[in-house]
């Protein structure tokens, strides 16, 4: 259970305490850092700022999020030589320094950020919505041409662009595996046990697997180093996902549970388990928690989750009465990657111990 509202309370009014003297210092801060974006790794809960941007009393995190340094330098291949990678649709021989990649998944192209490769990606698949590539990733990929929309590549575009090396999960239906292998090295990792042995697997397939070690390393060391600054085992977080006729509670199974885990934050009891839906009904028991995290399926998940967090039976939970329900990026929380992982530990650095101000 969460925990109890005596200690709720005492949780709201220490992070007040602690706001008072350096909501104006932080302001100071941001303004100077406007460029490196205000949260680093040396952030803990007292410099927390409080949050006033917000959606139906939801505060929204990462709204001006610092996307400039979201891809670091090219990293180093494995070899110089091309080599064998097995994968799921057989073995392929890859480049050993691919300079032209198509991405047909979200998280390929996650992962050749992560590793600096991103400026080498001349074909991706895009998304819906007003635009193709998600925001975390930064304005350069923007430029990056469609080889057509997520889950429909085409393969006559996809061959124009000459790549020397195309990473996807499953096959595309048009033409499929041997479709996309007749035109370059195609390396499909299917569904990985985990999103970081599917970063693992593209690693591979652009072979940097030694770097992908060295960048996961990395990450697992800045959550763990961030638990105990934010305090996180004394906080229960909730996660709840609004897609347009849908309440879902994010499970132990889903990304961003994995993150929260990571960094050590606790579950509500009845979220230690898979994913499942609830209605308005059940969020009393099911959706309660000491901070509660939403995320948007699109526009019309919004309106339903408006709906929602705008109802007796919401606002009437502790972490909406302590002004500690915070929305999320849907396409960072909802994906897979590392660059989305370290996004994510961004998000809690600003709102693990913070409330939302009017």
């Amino acid at each position: 259970m969460p925990v109890s509202a005596r200690n709720r309370t005492r949780n709201r009014r220490t992070a007040a305490v602690a706001s008072r003297g350096v909501v104006a210092a932080a302001a100071l801060l941001c303004a100077a850092l406007v460029t490196a974006g205000c949260a680093d790794k040396h952030d803990d809960a007292s410099t927390i700022i409080r949050t006033t941007t917000n959606i139906a009393g939801a505060g929204v995190v990462g709204a001006d999020r610092d996307t400039a340094t979201a891809c670091p330098l090219p990293s180093a291949p494995d070899s110089g030589a091309p080599r064998s990678v097995t994968h799921t649709a057989g073995v392929t021989e890859v480049p050993a320094d691919p300079q032209r990649i198509v991405v047909l998944t979200t998280s390929a192209l996650d992962a050749a950020c992560a590793l600096g490769l991103w400026e080498r990606v001349a074909g991706a698949v895009t998304l819906d919505g007003d635009r193709p590539q998600p925001m975390y990733l930064g304005y350069g990929v923007l430029k990056v041409p469609s080889v057509g929309p997520l889950g429909q590549p085409d393969p006559a575009r996809i061959a124009e662009l000459k790549p020397d090396l195309i990473l996807g999960d499953i096959a595309p239906a048009a033409g499929g595996y041997d479709a996309l292998s007749a035109i370059a090295p195609t390396v499909l990792i299917g569904d990985g046990t985990s999103w970081q042995s599917d970063f693992a697997a593209y690693a591979a397939g652009m072979n940097r697997s030694a770097a992908a070690d060295t960048a996961l390393r990395d990450y697992l060391t800045q959550a763990r180093d961030l638990g105990p600054a934010l305090n996180a085992s004394q906080s229960q977080a909730s996660i709840l996902r609004f897609t347009p006729d849908t309440i879902e509670v994010q499970g132990t199974d889903t990304f961003a549970a994995q993150i929260l885990s990571d960094v050590g934050v606790a579950r509500p009891t009845a979220q230690r388990g898979p994913s499942f839906d609830i209605t308005e009904a059940d969020l009393a028991t099911k959706a309660e928690g000491d901070i509660i995290y939403v995320m948007f399926d699109g526009p019309d998940g919004e309106a339903n989750g408006k709906k929602v967090l705008r109802s007796d039976q919401f606002t009437e939970l502790g972490a909406a009465t302590d002004k500690r329900v915070f929305a999320v990026d849907d396409k960072i929380w909802h994906t897979t990657g590392l660059t989305a992982a370290h996004a994510i530990l961004t998000d809690l650095r600003t709102s693990l111990n913070g409330y939302v101000t009017d």
